[in-house]
């Protein structure tokens, strides 16, 4: 069984425990925690007065207001709520690609580290979280729960992952649209290879379902400026028997105006949608990356 020191140091944990993440919208859960629910409650924050009913509870009677008006009045709170999170892990082929300045970790390695260190924020912060891991289809789907001991079974299965087959994401998402009901903060590791129309499209399922999502999108340095200079063969990662051998310099241009056009369409799309786009890079410690983002997020509430 894989221990949780495995994945995560006590280095890295502490370039980021003392950072929440902390969902922008209601969300719902279970239990009281660090978020505001849209369940009424008998704790934390008033909310607003309706008219007594036979039935209610009469310690929810407001006495003073009573004295006032001599009409019955309940006081109405807003309960604090922990916080549902689901990770959503790219494990398809493309996720393995490992290039020269990342000192030997592959986008999924780093993908996973990351998977780690965001379960064990939420959980050290009393929230629950699940896992979602997937290729071309679901493989692995870990319901949301919020006891320590659950980091365990996360990490035990995160170990298990190996990046193999294609993934087209927006069919993968709308599978998963009917297994994550309850919103909560959906938390999206992958590179996003795929069509982008489609991507948008299945997302906005979950937007509707009022999910707050989060997307951090993995890139390899290799991917982002295209440093090849001499001839070389490219092997497609999810179709072994797709290989060119080409010259980088006739196709450098046309490689990085596509991938300008790529970036911008994910860029718009998520604006429109209010999702959080966060790109990392394979050669930035993923510990370092991850509490400068959530510093960024802090700020920003």
């Amino acid at each position: 069984m894989a221990r949780v020191s495995d994945v995560l140091t006590s280095h890295d944990i502490g370039k980021f425990a003392n950072l929440q993440v902390l969902a922008r919208q209601v969300v719902e859960g279970f239990c009281a925690g660090l978020h505001r629910s849209p369940h009424k409650g008998f704790s934390v924050e008033f909310k607003e007065h309706r008219s007594y009913v036979p039935g209610d509870d009469i310690r929810t009677i407001d006495w003073k207001l009573f004295g006032k008006t001599d009409r019955l009045f309940i006081r109405e709170y807003e309960e604090e709520t922990n916080l549902r999170c689901t990770i959503l892990l790219d494990s398809s082929g493309s996720m393995a690609y490992t290039g020269s300045r990342s000192q030997g970790v592959s986008k999924h390695d780093y993908a996973v580290r990351l998977s780690a260190a965001l379960a064990y924020l939420m959980l050290n912060q009393q929230d629950s979280v699940g896992l979602v891991t997937f290729n071309d289809t679901v493989q692995k789907y870990i319901p949301p729960r919020a006891r320590p001991r659950h980091l365990r079974a996360i990490v035990n299965e995160l170990q298990l992952q190996k990046p193999e087959k294609e993934t087209e994401l927006g069919d993968v998402f709308r599978q998963m649209v009917a297994k994550i009901q309850r919103r909560g903060l959906l938390l999206i590791i992958s590179d996003l290879f795929g069509d982008v129309d489609q991507l948008m499209k299945s997302l906005a399922h979950f937007r509707h379902a009022n999910h707050e999502i989060i997307v951090f999108q993995i890139w390899d340095p290799d991917e982002l400026d295209f440093p090849f200079r001499q001839w070389t063969q490219f092997a497609s990662l999810e179709a072994s028997t797709n290989r060119h051998l080409v010259d980088p310099a006739q196709i450098r241009r046309a490689y990085l105006e596509k991938l300008a056009i790529f970036r911008d369409q994910l860029a718009k799309g998520c604006n429109r949608h209010r999702i959080s786009l966060v790109p990392m890079t394979t050669d930035q410690p993923y510990a370092e990356a991850l509490a400068a983002y959530l510093a960024l997020r802090r700020k920003s509430r």
